[in-house]
């Protein structure tokens, strides 16, 4: 498969799941895995915007290390992709506002401006794409 056909099943994957697994690297330098909400919004497979907790263990752990991880599955039909990047941890009122959505309070009861809300950037460097026992690696231009 071309790594543009490579990228586009990565895409059709991507935009129907409702859950990513986000990878940090924790002090202890090991792998740390966690279920999240899809992004908010992204740019193709090389921008995603996530929400979370300021004082979530991540944000410390991306604060030391800004390498990380999205995974996207396919449970049916047994697909999945992995991309791997940075993380920047935005809190600027303008991000906040860019991803926030009625009914937000309810992890975030003191609104957009709620200082336990941040949000999280991804920006895929590289990616790989898994389905029918098979395994497709591709770039992801900057």
């Amino acid at each position: 498969m071309e790594n543009g056909d490579v990228q586009k099943t990565a895409e059709s994957v991507i935009s129907k799941q409702k859950i990513v697994y986000l990878g940090s690297v924790n002090e202890n330098g090991f792998p740390e895995i966690r279920a999240m909400l899809a992004p908010r919004k992204r740019d193709g497979i090389k921008t995603f915007y996530l929400t979370t907790n300021t004082s979530s263990s991540k944000i410390s752990q991306f604060k030391n290390n800004d390498r990380a991880s999205l995974y996207f599955c396919n449970e049916t039909f047994f697909k999945g992709v992995l991309l791997t990047g940075e993380i920047q941890i935005l809190q600027d009122e303008g991000s906040k506002e860019m991803i926030w959505r009625k009914g937000d309070t309810k992890y975030y009861p003191g609104g957009v401006t709620d200082p336990d809300y941040c949000v999280l950037k991804f920006i895929a460097r590289s990616g790989r794409m898994y389905g029918n026992y098979s395994v497709a690696e591709f770039d992801i231009e900057q």
